[in-house]
């Protein structure tokens, strides 16, 4: 009996590691899975038309996964940059084969490093995207601190929430949304809103704006 509990223990973490940085051949058939799951590219599509992004935004997304928002919001800033960090080998390449032409293009480049230690990306950004995955990040607030930093005065924000935990209920996902709320105002944030996609369990994307020098704290 000990046995068999330590062996699902073993797997759960095993599984929730993979979920947070997929690597390996497992991590490549998650990158199949998450680009397939139709509620994924609901939410990711739902999200970057949210953020309005325009036609030459500067544009990053931390933890893109196999990049399907990168797609998006590509098509939307055509005379822009989107620039994608994901911390996951596999998902660099998902997201580098989703996106080839834009890629060759330099219209989108990608970078494998964590949201720690972010590179240059050579001037402002006029918007950040992070879906799923703000609630990984070592000391959060202080990573939202440094994007506040990267972002000109009125640049975007958007986090994006869609609890996967087991029994995860509408509940579970205003939870979640409230604590990307607390966490983009204690970083400096204002005009913070949150808007909700009916999904099962909800999405939520939490919006807000990085105000100009001397403004919010």
């Amino acid at each position: 009996m000990r046995r068999g509990t330590a062996l699902k223990r073993r797997a759960i973490r095993y599984l929730v590691g993979q979920a947070h940085r997929p690597r390996g051949a497992v991590g490549w058939a998650n990158g199949w899975m998450f680009a397939l799951r139709p509620s994924n590219r609901r939410r990711n599509v739902w999200a970057v038309g949210l953020l309005e992004v325009g036609p030459a935004d500067r544009v990053l997304e931390i933890g893109f996964g196999p990049g399907i928002a990168l797609a998006a919001l590509a098509a939307r800033a055509p005379g822009g940059v989107v620039f994608g960090v994901d911390h996951s080998r596999a998902m660099v390449r998902h997201a580098a084969r989703r996106n080839a032409a834009a890629v060759r293009a330099g219209r989108v480049r990608l970078r494998c490093a964590p949201v720690e230690g972010l590179p240059d990306f050579g001037g402002p950004l006029d918007a950040v995207l992070a879906v799923n995955s703000a609630g990984f990040w070592p000391d959060p607030v202080a990573r939202l601190v440094e994007l506040r930093g990267l972002l000109r005065a009125g640049g975007r924000v958007a986090l994006v929430s869609q609890p996967r935990c087991p029994g995860a209920t509408r509940a579970t996902t205003a939870r979640a949304a409230g604590e990307l709320r607390e966490m983009l105002t204690r970083a400096g944030f204002t005009g913070v809103r949150v808007e909700t996609l009916e999904l099962d369990p909800p999405a939520a994307c939490v919006l807000a704006t990085a105000p100009a020098c001397g403004e919010g704290g």
